[in-house]
């Protein structure tokens, strides 16, 4: 119920060991040789939420769930991947299926570790991999384009894609700039429109601050979602326990580990919120878009709820917890009836009722 997100990059960036850290798994096979990842390894994480855990407990659930993130570990890209280089089209194809892109760079220096251009430039693999991307689009604006020949489009239609064709040709990425355009283009599988975080792969000495490669990626990228992440870190912490873990973060003066930065950026990044359901069978935690009306938020339980909606009853996360139940909260007036236009707001316990 939460989001997928692809991590790709150039082969030998730390993808599979980062994978395998925020998985917590060794799905991922990690070695120093390109194309060690083939095939896409999936991961699903838990969205450990405080206020689901209190709900819970108040609620005396049997059951609860957490919402999710999917990441997916898609092979290493190479110059040309968009002409067939090494993985080429299927690597691409495996983008297209995420919600958000984790562009992964190594800003980090080691001899051990081999780099497929011999040489550190995370700015210049991340217009590498912006390239490819482009160059994926074009053909594929392109193809479309030849079905508005053959009078299988609309004028308004031919004009959309002629104007990403120029953007496009001229090495930018599309942008989208309307509603009409969003639901046209949606159809055609553009990489570029994704939502992108650029995470830079630092050694433990430069995490807090950066270093001269990070730097570099915030000087080229200035208006991009850029967060630093020690792979290795990551990887350590995967292993141990709660306790060992906050133990381990304080010793090295980490307060937040690299997956929850992740989630944040991604949950920000896509406009996205979590909302409550609670009850003695089960307390669950629900992500819809920012914005969604009431019924909509409802069809994420079940299809149905969203045209047989009669009502929600709406509680604040804060109210449930501070006064121990919903029929607490009503009897002092702070659960609340809303109707069809209500719009949805993050940390909302919701009660909806249906048509049967």
């Amino acid at each position: 119920m939460g989001f997928k997100c692809g991590i790709v990059g150039l082969p030998n960036v730390g993808k599979s060991t980062l994978f395998n850290a925020l998985t917590a798994s060794k799905n991922a096979e990690a070695a120093n040789f390109p194309f060690c990842t083939i095939d896409p390894n999936i991961g699903v994480v838990d969205v450990i939420d405080e206020r689901l855990d209190q709900l819970a407990k108040l609620s005396n659930s049997k059951k609860k769930i957490y919402t999710n993130i999917t990441f997916v570990d898609i092979a290493g890209l190479v110059k040309g991947a968009s002409k067939g280089e090494g993985l080429g089209n299927k690597f691409l194809s495996h983008i297209r299926e995420v919600d958000a892109i984790i562009h992964l760079v190594r800003c980090f220096d080691s001899e051990e570790i081999t780099h497929v251009n011999s040489k550190i430039s995370p700015d210049e693999d991340l217009e590498t991999i912006k390239t490819e991307i482009i160059l994926s689009d074009l053909d594929a604006v392109q193809k479309k384009l030849e079905k508005g020949k053959k009078k299988l489009l609309d004028e308004k239609e031919v004009k959309i894609l002629e104007e990403k064709l120029n953007d496009l040709n001229n090495g930018f990425e599309v942008k989208i700039n309307n509603f009409e355009e969003r639901k046209f283009l949606s159809n055609i599988g553009l990489l570029s429109v994704k939502p992108k975080i650029i995470v830079c792969n630092v050694d433990e000495e430069n995490l807090k601050e950066g270093n001269y490669y990070t730097q570099k990626v915030k000087n080229k990228y200035p208006n991009e979602k850029i967060i630093n992440i020690c792979a290795d870190i990551e990887d350590q912490l995967s292993g141990l326990d709660k306790s060992e873990k906050e133990t381990f973060m304080q010793d090295i003066g980490l307060n937040k580990t690299g997956l929850n930065k992740l989630i944040n950026e991604g949950y920000d990044l896509l406009e996205l919120e979590t909302f409550f359901t609670s009850g003695p069978e089960e307390s669950r935690a629900w992500t819809v878009k920012k914005n969604t009306p009431a019924p909509k938020a409802a069809s994420v339980i079940h299809t149905d709820f969203e045209k047989n909606f009669i009502r929600a009853e709406a509680v604040t996360c804060e109210d449930f917890i501070k006064y121990g139940s919903a029929e607490k909260c009503k009897e002092i007036g702070k659960l609340r009836i809303e109707g069809k236009d209500y719009i949805v707001k993050d940390g909302d316990v919701l009660f909806f009722r249906v048509n049967p």
